[in-house]
């Protein structure tokens, strides 16, 4: 039997320890994980509904309104209503929230730096190169129902 871990289990302890490290270091800024990556999703999407952040982020609406209340209750967000559908609310950091942004991703950039210490230029972007081109096959295939994927390739 086989001892190597498979690509699967491995990415996976790889983000999961990535995370860790990060908390570790993020840990000052009294943000849970679920607060810091609303907010750094919200940052790449700034204006978008709440529905719109829970399906990026891959969490139930409900649950996003109880992080997005705290954060505004922090007053780090605000929620502004649509210009023609009084039923959503548009999402917006609060000018404030920047230099806590700026942080998070230093923290990040530091946590990135440690992950590929020993790791040549050349390797790394041979890493993104695999990794981009793994996620755009799995984008594909998502798009077909597994069943119909068997049926055409045996």
């Amino acid at each position: 039997m086989d001892n190597a871990p498979t690509l699967g289990f491995l990415l996976h302890e790889v983000a999961r320890l990535l995370r860790k490290r990060f908390e570790q270091r993020a840990k000052h800024l009294g943000l849970t994980r679920s607060q810091w990556q609303t907010l750094a999703y919200l940052a790449k999407n700034e204006g978008i509904h709440q529905a719109g952040l829970a399906e990026i982020l891959e969490i139930e609406p409900i649950t996003l309104v109880r992080i997005l209340d705290k954060l505004e209750q922090r007053g780090f967000i605000e929620r502004r209503k649509h210009p023609t559908d009084r039923r959503l609310w548009l999402l917006y950091l609060k000018d404030e929230t920047r230099p806590l942004l700026a942080s998070i991703r230093a923290i990040g950039d530091t946590t990135r730096a440690e992950a590929l210490a020993d790791i040549s230029a050349e390797d790394r972007e041979h890493l993104i190169r695999t990794l981009t081109q793994m996620k755009s096959n799995l984008i594909d295939a998502c798009q077909t129902p597994v069943e119909d994927r068997e049926t055409d390739h045996g």
